[in-house]
């Protein structure tokens, strides 16, 4: 399983983006299950909206559903580690999209992320002593 952040699905979606084609090799190449959390898709669609319009962001939701894309869901439990993890994290900061995907990390043993976020998912540990694997760095 690999974590997905907004900036990955961002770069894939707008073909402006400067890690487009990057972006665009890796989803099609990876071949292993995808799984990001709803904070982002949320973050995602307000962006996208802006910069590739309504319609086209629409289609890319349709396509996550078509193409198995796994959403982690998040309790009323969770709530305690994601603002621990942001007061932590509050120098950088560490927004609510980025503390869920290091919560699904410790939830799932799964540090390997695609991610244009060079610098937060190079400073974030899960479960507060393991690295991050940014894929999209080590392909580019």
């Amino acid at each position: 399983m690999v974590l997905v952040d907004t900036g990955a699905w961002l770069a894939l979606a707008d073909r402006g983006d400067a890690y487009h084609g990057r972006c665009r090799e890796f989803f099609r190449n990876n071949r292993e299950p995808l799984m990001t959390k709803y904070p982002v898709l949320v973050e995602c669609v307000h962006l996208m909206f802006t910069r590739i319009g309504v319609t086209k962001t629409i289609h890319w939701v349709e396509t996550l559903e078509a193409q198995g894309v796994g959403v982690f869901v998040m309790g009323a439990d969770h709530l305690s580690r994601l603002a621990a993890l942001m007061r932590q994290y509050a120098d950088l900061p560490m927004d609510l999209a980025d503390a869920s995907l290091v919560l699904l990390a410790e939830e799932n043993g799964e540090g390997r992320i695609v991610s244009t976020d060079e610098r937060d998912f190079h400073a974030y540990r899960w479960k507060n002593q393991h690295p991050f694997r940014n894929l999209l760095q080590e392909q580019g």
